[in-house]
């Protein structure tokens, strides 16, 4: 059975990292290169550096930031926000990731999927989708863009089969309403996509215990489960989490 990888988020505005609750409220909590460095030393499986503020103020990604944390740790890194051609796919990977998440951008224009896949290989591409709950979608979820600012009329689970069609090699799903929350991973529709591509899926949104990922493993099917506040605020570290999902006998890499 293969290893579920645990993914911490680092949420970064203006160089820093932060983090909400539901896209809001955004506190500082710190430099991203030294808590990169900190997860990395106490055995994370991948770290995901998001530029949140990059695509609502249509700008470049911050890569003299990333850059200093890819010299800083040894396990894939993904990096997003902002970017919207291939050539700023191209900058983010020579600046040392080894995967771009594409997210609103992507949204407006799907090509750029299928072209990134053609350029650097589906391993490389992360779509990343921010879902908010809507019994008027067919799958009763609704894609919102610009870090939550923006409804589209897309359903979720219509856009992550099209992404793996276009040749997205992992989704990132992101439930809106659980973000931040600390009550735990929106298992409906991280089932419902795990279910029904074939790629890997990461649950994000809503993880506050250590029982929440068990869940979303086991229940859920994700395959990597990405966490912040539990982490970020000292609550957990990577190895109490891993000890108990070893416990319950789910595979995680334990060779750090």
């Amino acid at each position: 059975m293969l290893e579920k990888r645990i993914i911490v988020c680092l949420d970064v505005r203006d160089g820093r990292t932060t983090k909400g609750v539901k896209f809001k409220e955004n506190i500082d909590i710190g430099d991203p290169v030294a808590m990169a460095r900190l997860y990395y030393e106490q055995g994370v499986d991948e770290l995901v550096f998001y530029d949140i503020t990059a695509s609502a103020e249509k700008r470049g990604i911050m890569i003299d930031v990333l850059a200093r944390v890819a010299e800083q740790i040894f396990i894939p890194f993904s990096v997003g926000g902002g970017i919207g051609s291939v050539q700023d796919m191209r900058n983010v990977l020579l600046a040392g990731a080894e995967k771009v998440s594409v997210n609103s951008q992507a949204v407006r224009n799907p090509g750029i999927i299928e072209e990134g896949a053609g350029l650097f290989g589906s391993q490389c591409i992360v779509l990343g989708m921010d879902a908010l709950e809507d019994k008027t979608m067919p799958s009763g979820y609704r894609v919102v863009i610009d870090g939550g600012r923006k409804p589209t009329e897309m359903d979720a689970l219509a856009w992550a089969l099209k992404a793996e069609q276009l040749g997205a090699g992992e989704i990132v799903l992101n439930s809106i309403d659980a973000d931040g929350t600390k009550n735990g991973y929106e298992l409906v529709i991280t089932k419902m996509i795990s279910e029904a591509v074939q790629i890997p899926v990461v649950a994000s949104g809503g993880a506050g215990v250590p029982q929440h990922l068990a869940d979303v493993f086991s229940l859920a099917k994700a395959d990597a489960a990405l966490i912040a506040s539990m982490v970020h605020f000292g609550t957990y570290s990577i190895s109490q989490i891993k000890d108990h999902l070893f416990a319950q006998q789910i595979p995680v890499r334990m060779d750090y």
